[in-house]
């Protein structure tokens, strides 16, 4: 069943529908049942010793509800700390200076600080009833600028619902929250879990950053980016060529669950402490990269390193309904370089910055521009056969129907025919390359005629 599916079916049970029976088995990396794992028969001198491992190890407090406890690790890193090229404390500032900037993130929906950042450790990839978040961290820039961890551990499967309640707390603190991925998988895995314990859901009212659909954009093919075998839009790729951050002494994200279930099974807490390490860069990466987008938004061009960043930045002002910030982005793009990319890469990113171009000016009625633009499109070497049909289609039209100039309206007419083309679009263009063949010869023939009156 898909997380999505599921979350529907309880969100219905908690408001007000038929009545959830049992609590579902959760399930391990190959999905089996986990049962009662780690706890199934153990007796409390050995629960408490386990416990007393396990906050030995990683240290914070205990909270505690009835019979139900759950480990909370506070962190803080002071802002004059480095991450990667910056200073966490310039980062607090410069996410208090552009966080008017966070609707074209959001989809327009204003963001208010505190910007709560949020990462989750879970039992799968998978989702379902039988994942679990067995730790949950948050993030925060306190009013010193220092960077502020919150990271709540499930000790025992059985307290979930008492630390979900505590985390609803935290949650509950925050103007926006920002995530990696979270809106397809952190934020419905923790709503699905909230409503199996009839616990009220309320962070769908919040705005919701969720930085990896901007990163695609901004990001996605920087060669810097790969480290091996990774995707260019993992967080840990983003954090080394974006932020020029490195992790040392770093576990793969993946190694989390099962070394979870380790401690679940064996009681030994110490695999858990790079878990929760990883889990803390996690987030201040994160912060690292919205500061980085909203700086972006904020300034403008003017802050972009690459020509695909500039290209990006167009698309999101564009998409803002800001035509004006988004031509300075696009015509910033034309005079930046993408070091390190091949030509077809520089070729795409170019063609994309006319073409956006083209049309913009053709929406404002800036018919000479717009006009302008295509022929540049033209003008590029390797342009895309697609995109080069485009803009002869628009010439041709631009020609015929604005500056009555038939002779370049069927040149550019005769350019659509290159190459493939589906059936109705070649009908198409052989009418008008037609047209404009009856149109030039009934030309000629009045010019002929009023040779022969003379």
């Amino acid at each position: 069943m898909r997380l999505e599916t599921l979350t529907d079916r309880l969100r219905d049970v908690a408001s007000g529908g038929r009545p959830v029976s049992g609590r579902a088995p959760a399930a391990n990396q190959a999905g089996a049942p986990l049962g009662n794992v780690g706890h199934d028969g153990e007796d409390a001198e050995d629960h408490l010793a386990r416990r007393a491992r396990l906050h030995a190890v990683l240290g914070g407090e205990w909270q505690t509800s009835g019979s139900a406890r759950w480990l909370v690790i506070e962190h803080r890193e002071h802002r004059d700390r480095r991450h990667g090229s910056s200073r966490i404390g310039d980062l607090a500032d410069v996410l208090d200076a552009a966080a008017g900037c966070a609707p074209l993130l959001t989809g327009g929906a204003v963001a208010t600080a505190p910007f709560l950042f949020v990462d989750l450790e879970t039992t799968g990839l998978s989702g379902g009833a039988g994942t679990y978040a067995f730790l949950i961290g948050v993030g925060c820039f306190d009013e010193q600028g220092d960077f502020v961890t919150r990271q709540h551990v499930l000790d025992r499967l059985a307290d979930e619902r008492f630390l979900l309640q505590s985390v609803a707390d935290d949650l509950s603190a925050a103007g926006a929250l920002v995530s990696f991925n979270g809106k397809s998988f952190d934020l419905p895995l923790l709503e699905t879990r909230f409503h199996y314990h009839r616990l009220p859901w309320t962070c769908d009212r919040l705005p919701h950053v969720d930085v990896l659909h901007p990163a695609r954009r901004f990001w996605r093919s920087d060669p810097r980016a790969v480290h091996l075998d990774e995707p260019t839009c993992s967080l840990g790729a983003l954090e080394r060529s974006v932020l020029g951050a490195k992790r040392d002494d770093d576990i793969p994200g993946l190694e989390a669950p099962g070394r979870y279930f380790q401690f679940l099974r064996s009681g030994d807490a110490g695999p858990l402490a790079g878990v929760l390490a990883h889990n803390r860069v996690d987030l201040l990466s994160l912060a690292g990269l919205t500061v980085r987008l909203l700086r972006l938004l904020d300034v403008g061009v003017n802050e972009a390193r690459t020509m695909r960043e500039a290209v990006a930045l167009g698309r999101l002002y564009e998409r803002a309904g800001l035509p004006g910030r988004a031509v300075n982005a696009y015509e910033g793009a034309l005079r930046l370089e993408q070091p390190g990319e091949g030509v077809v890469v520089r070729t795409v990113l170019r063609v994309d910055a006319l073409r956006a171009l083209a049309l913009l000016a053709r929406r404002s009625r800036r018919y000479l521009d717009a006009a302008a633009r295509w022929r540049d499109v033209l003008r590029v070497p390797m342009c895309p056969p697609a995109v080069a049909r485009e803009a002869a289609e628009a010439l041709a039209i631009h020609h015929e129907h604005r500056q009555r100039d038939l002779q370049s309206a069927h040149t550019f007419a005769l350019r659509t025919l290159d190459g493939p083309l589906a059936a109705s679009r070649r009908d198409a263009a052989c009418r008008r390359v037609s047209r404009l063949e009856r149109k030039l010869s009934e030309a000629h023939s009045g010019a002929l005629r009023l040779q022969l009156g003379d």
